[in-house]
């Protein structure tokens, strides 16, 4: 599919600051194509939504949907597949994660907490009613555990357990510092609710919380070129 457009979708939020976040994905990822049509779209929250967004590109358009989304759940397995069976040339890509680089953007996170080899780390995820999108998270936390030489315990704060505040407890009666690494892409909801139930435990930044990461923009690019 040469010249494909490309849909970016992402989850959505009511944070103008993680839309901004993720618009600058989308931005830099425009930059790094010139030659590909790049669009952005959402399957909640915000507008314009898949339907909206495949009937602005047409339908005479092939179209390869990447997911902004750090694994793969209800949203890509059905509410994108059926958003965009109407469009015969749209394909869905793979989701972002999970993804060795996604892995070192988390270890450099950390890194910005200044912590010492005997602090806790807990992998703070939004979790899913899917358990295929809370298995790829799992995935990314045992990544990290090997970057970092040390155990990595999940912690969600929805649908699947242990919730992260529990997960934070737990870490917290083994390690006089507990870090919990953010696996949340962009400011938000989900992200303020980290901090919150974290109870004083340091909260790494989103994975996109200022200009995007050169890896960021590679993998989506990568999932794009994959599906073409």
């Amino acid at each position: 599919m040469p010249n494909a457009t490309l849909l970016a979708i992402s989850h959505g939020t009511a944070s103008p600051h993680g839309q901004a976040a993720v618009a600058a994905l989308v931005a830099a990822v425009a930059a790094r194509l010139p030659d590909v049509p790049v669009r952005l779209g959402h399957v909640d929250v915000q507008q314009p939504d898949v339907t909206a967004s495949l009937t602005a590109i047409g339908r005479d358009q092939p179209v390869v949907i990447v997911p902004l989304l750090l694994s793969a759940g209800y949203h890509v397995h059905v509410d994108l597949v059926e958003q965009s069976a109407p469009w015969a040339d749209a394909t869905i890509a793979g989701a972002l994660g999970p993804d060795p680089r996604l892995a070192a953007l988390l270890a450099a996170r950390l890194a910005d907490l200044h912590g010492g080899p005997d602090d806790a780390v807990v992998l703070a995820v939004a979790g899913s009613s899917d358990e295929r999108a809370n298995e790829d998270c799992r995935a990314t936390g045992r990544m990290l555990a090997d970057l970092l030489g040390r155990d990595v315990e999940v912690g969600f704060l929805a649908a699947a357990d242990p919730r992260l505040g529990d997960a934070v407890e737990a870490a917290r009666s083994r390690a006089e510092r507990v870090l919990v690494a953010n696996y949340l892409l962009a400011p938000g909801y989900f992200h303020d609710l980290a901090v919150q139930v974290s109870a004083g435990a340091a909260v790494a930044r989103p994975l996109l919380d200022d200009a995007p990461a050169v890896e960021l923009v590679d993998i989506v690019v990568d999932r794009y070129r994959a599906a073409c």
